[in-house]
């Protein structure tokens, strides 16, 4: 057996990530073959992996990536065990790594995004990269909600990286403080729907009848409800559906309004919250 050093372990550890004495035994193993050992390490990792699969993953984090040149963005949700995981240098810059891996590769689907050679290191997959923090971590991961948008758009993540906003818009009027705002605006509004249309149309119906029972008990006259009822659920609207919502820094106009005096059409959004489905 060829004898182990120092500088041995310690290229390794530098190289893997993992603790001295893992990368010692992996060196044992291999007769001090690096090569050898660092992929020995990595099988190890994903059979580590395997057994934390069945983990509860109740914390994480967005990440977001944006590149406005090429015209593509994408938000990511990883999960995780415990916040201070959500919170390491290393599980943060491997978020923000995916999202930007999602919006130059033109993928985008979580069912086959693990299959994927990494962009940034195509020598590996996105599983095994995974593979690999959680091997250095010790928790359990998965990458659970991707999304991605091509032509102009933009992003935005809270500073607690709990929550993510992406938009996509058409039309060159607007800047990108503007766009970041309704980002914002989303991130703190929470609207269900960006246009009336796009509401379920059962959920407006149980509105209707409910607002209607309400202005019923009220005593109004009958010929008085259904006037009534137009203006309940036009305040309805401006809570639920975006465009309809006053812009929250400026609530003398809506979200719409905004937009349309920008000269720039919003055309979907999408509000990402850890652990929300």
């Amino acid at each position: 057996m060829a004898a182990i050093n120092a500088a041995m372990v310690k290229s390794l550890r530098e190289r893997s990530g993992l603790p001295m004495m893992d990368c010692k035994q992996a060196l044992m193993e291999t007769n001090g073959d690096e090569s050898a050992a660092f992929e020995l390490l990595r099988k190890r990792g994903a059979m580590a992996a395997e057994k934390k699969a069945g983990r509860t993953t109740a914390e994480g984090r967005i990440g977001s990536y944006s590149d406005k040149q090429a015209g593509k963005a994408a938000i990511v949700e990883m999960l995780c065990e415990t916040a201070p995981v959500a919170n390491n240098p290393d599980f943060r810059q491997l978020v923000d790594q995916l999202a930007k891996h999602v919006a130059l590769t033109g993928a985008g689907k979580i069912e086959t995004l693990g299959e994927e050679k990494f962009s940034e290191q195509p020598d590996i997959t996105i599983t095994e990269l995974l593979n690999d923090l959680i091997n250095r971590i010790r928790e359990n991961m998965k990458l659970s909600r991707v999304v991605r948008m091509t032509g102009r758009s933009a992003t935005y993540v809270h500073h607690t990286g709990k929550v993510g906003v992406i938009i996509g818009v058409e039309g060159d009027g607007g800047d990108d403080a503007l766009l970041n705002d309704v980002c914002m605006h989303i991130a703190a509004l929470q609207p269900e729907a960006l246009c009336r249309e796009e509401l379920p149309a059962e959920l407006v119906k149980k509105e209707e009848d409910i607002a209607r029972e309400q202005i019923r008990a009220s005593g109004k006259p009958e010929n008085m409800i259904d006037k009534i009822l137009v203006g309940k659920m036009s305040r309805w609207y401006g809570e639920h559906v975006l465009l309809e919502q006053p812009f929250v820094k400026d609530d003398k106009k809506t979200v719409g309004k905004l937009l349309e005096e920008a000269g720039v059409k919003l055309t979907g959004y999408t509000r990402l919250q850890v652990g929300e489905a």
